[in-house]
């Protein structure tokens, strides 16, 4: 399969198939015109002499400086090295794959004014396998992501690093050895290069399109616990939410009775005679709805944003004009970030709690701890605190990046957008909360173990024997670290959703 970019109908999915899967990508022949039409514009620009931002100016602060005809293309790769300045560990090869696409996307369509040459060369590190070392942090996420997208450029002018073939090595070395040539910038094109949010969205796309599937998991650890924990399906009443409306809390409600369906657990304590649960329970769909359609937010405003013109200036070929503006500003990928992080933050936080209900003997109606031998055996305790820990974490990471704002490039740029930073905050609760949820299906997994000869719902028993394929009943104590690694990797590699899904169909749509 192939991703064909013009610059107007690239969707995460895509962003996701060109970063982790490796999947090829060719731009459309429909783009050409007007790629060609605004480079055009800037060459007559040049010609003629008119000043033109970030063409023949400095940047920033240093805008009314004119620069020579003669110094135009030293200016542009002055501009790359002098803005390769971040620091800190490099993004995921993924994340910076997501980053080449995105750039690619924005210069085709057709306002950057910058050569076809450009866009071809990303394209050609994409599919060539060279993928640039870009340190995470250095970007205030306006005037867009300049650092992280400097460190990016530097590769294309045969300078800095970049892996390839599995290998770190010098940016020109890994250019020649996949039998790519070098860019030699001219005017324009390195402020075109480094003004837009690609690095905060390529983080976002990614982090968006793993959080839609997770909810799908953080569904099926919750009907698994309430499973184990013998409790009430009355609260997934499709009355009780076709009556509040909100789409992710319906959405929830119906999936979690795909999943559960009726079960020999179920009917075993159906006269029990208990009228309601805890709200850990009773509120799933309130809880992981009002975070679903928090992430479906955060995806409407990265569809837009991944096929947006972000640079500054912009080239308008039908009317002759290059206009200033700020599109490069990362506000709508700051804001919908944070609240992905919040969100994803209380799909822990809830999970947590059914953790703690399920290892707690005077909640759970369970063995102690989960094990049979409580004293002499401690059990799944422990696993408890580091969700506990993991909650914890992720509500100080939680704290939004994008009401802060530090002046820069003296205070010609006034007001950052943080962009960046919410996009990598996201990014680690997302990690944390993947390992809460791999707790929770640990956790209920000894549940329903314990509970046997009863047998849980049809999907629970297959997402069951997924977690023991990896991860035996718990008879002894043993290290839970490698059993809480196991099942993570079964939520990275989605089997356990893919397990469920063979019998209740689609569980949520993105």
């Amino acid at each position: 399969m192939t991703v064909v970019i013009d610059g107007t109908n690239l969707t995460i999915e895509d962003v996701v198939k060109v970063a982790r899967h490796n999947e090829s990508v060719e731009l459309s022949e429909t783009s050409l015109d007007g790629i060609l039409s605004s480079r055009d514009v800037i060459e007559r620009a040049v010609k003629e002499g008119r000043t033109i931002y970030g063409v023949n100016t400095g940047f920033g602060d240093l805008s009314d400086v004119c620069i020579e005809s003669k110094d135009l293309a030293k200016l542009q790769v002055n501009l790359i090295r002098s803005h390769s300045a971040g620091i800190g560990p490099p993004f995921s090869m993924e994340v910076v794959r997501g980053m080449l696409l995105l750039r690619a996307n924005a210069l085709a369509k057709g306002f950057s004014g910058v050569r076809l040459d450009v866009i071809e060369l990303l394209i050609d590190m994409l599919n060539a396998g060279v993928t640039p070392v870009v340190p995470q942090q250095g970007s205030v996420g306006s005037s867009g992501d300049l650092a992280p997208l400097a460190h990016m450029a530097l590769v294309m002018i045969g300078e800095g690093e970049a892996y390839y073939k599995g290998e770190r090595i010098d940016g020109g070395k890994a250019l020649s050895r996949a039998g790519i040539k070098p860019l030699v910038l001219q005017a324009k094109e390195g402020v075109a290069l480094i003004n837009g949010t690609q690095p905060m969205c390529a983080v976002g796309s990614i982090v968006v399109y793993d959080a839609l599937t997770l909810l799908k998991d953080a569904c099926i650890a919750a009907s698994m616990s309430l499973e184990a924990l013998k409790g009430t399906r009355a609260a997934l009443d499709e009355r009780i939410h076709s009556v509040r409306r909100h789409e992710g809390q319906t959405d929830v409600a119906r999936a979690m009775l795909e999943i559960l369906g009726d079960s020999e657990i179920n009917q075993s304590h159906a006269d029990c005679g208990v009228v309601q649960d805890a709200y850990s329970l009773r509120c799933i769909p309130q809880v992981l709805g009002a975070s679903l359609d928090t992430i479906r937010y955060a995806q409407n405003i990265l569809k837009i944003e991944i096929n947006s013109a972000t640079d500054n200036p912009l080239v308008f070929s039908k009317s002759d004009d290059v206009v200033s503006g700020g599109n490069f500003h990362g506000q709508p990928i700051a804001l919908a970030m944070d609240f992905v992080g919040i969100a994803l933050s209380e799909i822990a936080n809830i999970s947590e709690r059914r953790v703690n209900r399920l290892v707690n003997p005077n909640l759970s109606g369970l063995p102690a701890f989960l094990t049979t031998e409580g004293g002499l055996e401690s059990g799944l305790m422990i696993a408890q605190y580091t969700a506990a820990a993991l909650v914890s974490e992720n509500k100080v990471l939680a704290h939004p990046a994008s009401v802060d704002s530090i002046p820069t490039s003296a205070d010609q740029e006034d007001h950052v957008s943080m962009g960046a930073i919410a996009a990598r905050k996201a990014a680690q609760i997302l990690d944390n909360v993947k390992n809460v949820i791999a707790i929770e299906y640990m956790c209920a997994a000894q549940g329903l173990s314990l509970l046997l000869p009863l047998q849980p719902s049809e999907p629970l028993k297959l997402a069951f024997e997924v977690i023991r394929e990896v991860v035996p009943k718990l008879d002894d104590d043993r290290p839970l670290h490698p059993d809480i690694d196991r099942i993570r990797e079964k939520i990275d590699s989605e089997s356990i959703v893919a397990s469920v899904e063979k019998t209740t169909g689609i569980l949520l749509v993105g």
